[in-house]
């Protein structure tokens, strides 16, 4: 296989994968079988085009492949006749396409929708996504959802089956249907991006990109619905937080949290492109997490002008945002900027009312902040205490080092 066309096979395969599955699942209506012959067509092209030459539409070429395989199991498939008939015939009307000269279209806002549709569990709907319009594996994702990646491909199959089934459809719902499917979608490009943003050198192959992922899956859904606010405000968030990467490091690969970082190494235009969507996202005037989240971001890179953080801004922001999600980890937050207008003391009485949450006590951050805030009110007993828990926590050992520097200097 020469090195061309193996490395062309691989960027067809990385930008188009979730296209072509979602053209070919939109019309047979089995996202599997759409996988399934998307794969065989992946491999007949490293075995034809070495010896006959990378076509000049790689997609159609390899559309038109997966289509042939289709019609194969249609034909084959033990199920009724007359449905054997209708699949046929709905995916042989992909003939019409040209291999040279037809664009295909871009179906895969509705492929992420079928996969958030309500017959389907919830907790199924977006790692569905995550495979289907990018590719990943069962073990990738299941990290990403905190559960074993056995158990994550038993569910990724069983949701694959119930969509062929039930015949749930692939279209973008109607308003009213909106909303939560729409957050599903969200949710699942959150998650994307979060996973790289963990692994900020990009250093862990599988999460090597996923940050980019994320974003670029989020300027797909903008472009496709570009007047829904909290589509606006997801992309909006994520390019804030991508704009930091450069000085989440230090030179020798050292923690620097937020409020030490150079403001030089941000990168200015990703940030004006982040403070735009999230102007256009205010003027619809529905409030959202993503959104408010996006303007949390926002009171932070003020400081690239020079400007001092507006802290009782970012406390009110929270508590909006605690209302809106009733989330420990914005509550959290909330506490430690709270720290900034009330002081310490008041700021570990609001961390106190958040340990009836149970969740809390293995989660990593809850400690490094309240040891943090300890430290500053000079209860260094307890302090070192809470460092100690959150070093235990923590897998990152760029951060547990930060955090033994931090319980050092207690």
């Amino acid at each position: 296989m020469s090195p061309s066309a193996s490395s062309l096979a691989e960027s067809v395969a990385r930008r188009s994968y979730g296209k072509l599955v979602a053209f070919l699942a939109a019309r047979s209506g089995d996202v599997a079988g759409a996988e399934d012959a998307l794969a065989d067509a992946f491999a007949a092209a490293l075995e034809h085009w070495p010896a006959s030459g990378i076509p000049d539409n790689p997609e159609a070429w390899l559309l038109t492949s997966a289509r042939r395989r289709q019609i194969d199991n249609a034909r084959k498939a033990k199920i009724r006749l007359e449905k054997a008939d209708d699949v046929t015939r709905q995916i042989e009307e992909l003939a019409v396409i040209k291999a040279e000269d037809h664009v295909i279209p871009d179906e895969r806002l509705r492929l992420m929708f079928a996969c958030a549709h309500p017959a389907l569990d919830a907790t199924v709907r977006a790692p569905l996504i995550l495979q289907t319009v990018l590719g990943f594996d069962a073990a990738a994702i299941a990290s990403a959802f905190l559960i074993s990646p056995a158990a994550m491909s038993q569910r990724l199959v069983r949701a694959k089956t119930k969509i062929r089934q039930a015949g749930i459809p692939f279209r973008v719902p109607e308003r009213e249907e909106l909303p939560e499917r729409l957050d599903t979608v969200l949710e699942a490009v959150y998650a994307v991006f979060a996973e790289g943003w963990a692994d900020p050198e990009g250093s862990q192959p599988r999460r090597r990109n996923l940050a980019a992922e994320g974003i670029w899956l989020g300027r797909l859904i903008a472009s496709l619905m570009p007047d829904e606010p909290e589509v606006l405000g997801l992309l909006a968030l994520m390019l804030h937080a991508e704009a930091r990467r450069a000085a989440r490091r230090s030179p020798e690969g050292d923690f620097v949290p937020l409020a030490q970082q150079d403001t030089l190494l941000w990168d200015e235009e990703m940030i004006e492109e982040a403070e735009a969507l999230l102007a256009r996202a205010a003027k619809r005037g529905q409030i959202g997490r993503y959104q408010l989240e996006a303007a949390l971001q926002s009171a932070h890179a003020i400081r690239r002008r020079g400007l001092a953080v507006d802290w009782a801004a970012i406390v009110q922001l929270y508590d909006a945002l605690v209302l809106l999600t009733q989330s420990p980890v914005a509550a959290i937050n909330r506490a430690v900027a709270l720290a900034h207008i009330a002081g310490s003391e008041a700021a570990l009485a609001a961390f106190d009312a958040l340990l009836e949450d149970a969740r809390l006590a293995e989660y990593q951050p809850y400690w490094a902040a309240r040891a943090d805030l300890l430290a500053r009110a000079k209860r260094l007993n307890e302090a070192r205490d809470a460092y100690r828990r959150a070093i235990g926590l923590e897998s990152d050992p760029v951060i547990r080092r930060h955090l033994q520097g931090k319980m050092g200097q207690v």
